[in-house]
């Protein structure tokens, strides 16, 4: 697998021919596999390599260790087509008590130029990479219901400069944001990037240009379901 970090990567999708059909990956603990369609929307074949990472989204696929098993990992789709992905849990050991965040890599890699016209272009691997939520049984409350738990606080930048988000997670479920607003004082300031926090855990989210916000202040945020739809919610700033 050492060849998909000699190419040139690009990450996201924007202009891959080879799409991942969902935003993420739930999978069920109690399950053996899961599985995750691919689609080349090209009107050319492309090499595609897929690979799991825990979080570290430069460490070559050979030297990652998941608990993850992916058929198959390498393998050529013709133009117009669909591959499925088997997932499969190894059964190694892993909280039970919240979920765990993997993450699913898709390599793109176009064909060479053949005709004398493309002789002097430059083509690009893409890399798609998405979230994979690893889901115990009987965990409490729901994920849709997770967003509504979180506690808000302002804090200050991790970089000095103004103000940031503090949010804390008491769910054992990862609640992702596409945005999130604080409105003040007539002023509303804006997270555009969105952002995540873990089950049971605290993360700061920065607020470009944030500064003067008491407590009090209203946090409107839109979280993301385990199928990609908005969940909007809002909630007031604590001390």
């Amino acid at each position: 697998m050492g060849f998909a970090l000699a190419c040139a990567l690009l990450a996201g999708n924007a202009d891959a021919s080879v799409t991942i059909a969902g935003t993420r990956v739930v999978y069920p603990m109690d399950q053996r596999e899961v599985t995750v369609k691919l689609n080349n929307d090209s009107k050319d074949p492309s090499l595609v390599q897929v690979w799991m990472d825990d979080g570290d989204s430069n460490a070559k696929p050979g030297d990652i260790r998941v608990p993850f098993v992916i058929t198959p990992p390498i393998f050529r789709m013709d133009a117009q087509k669909s591959q499925t992905l088997r997932v499969i849990y190894s059964g190694s050991a892993l909280p039970a008590d919240r979920e765990s965040l993997f993450w699913l890599n898709v390599l793109d890699i176009p064909p060479k130029a053949k005709e004398a016209a493309d002789a002097n272009s430059l083509k690009f691997a893409f890399r798609t990479r998405i979230k994979v939520f690893v889901r115990p049984q009987k965990l409490a409350g729901t994920p849709e219901d997770a967003p509504g738990r979180l506690s808000w606080k302002v804090v200050p930048a991790e970089d000095g400069k103004g103000q940031a988000l503090s949010v804390s997670n008491p769910t054992p479920y990862h609640v992702s944001f596409s945005e999130v607003n604080v409105d003040s004082g007539g002023q509303t300031f804006k997270n555009e990037n969105g952002g995540m926090v873990a089950p049971l855990a605290t993360a700061v989210l920065p607020v470009p240009q944030m500064n003067g916000v008491q407590s009090g202040a209203k946090v409107r945020f839109t979280a993301i379901s385990d199928f990609g739809a908005p969940l909007p919610g809002d909630a007031t700033v604590g001390q």
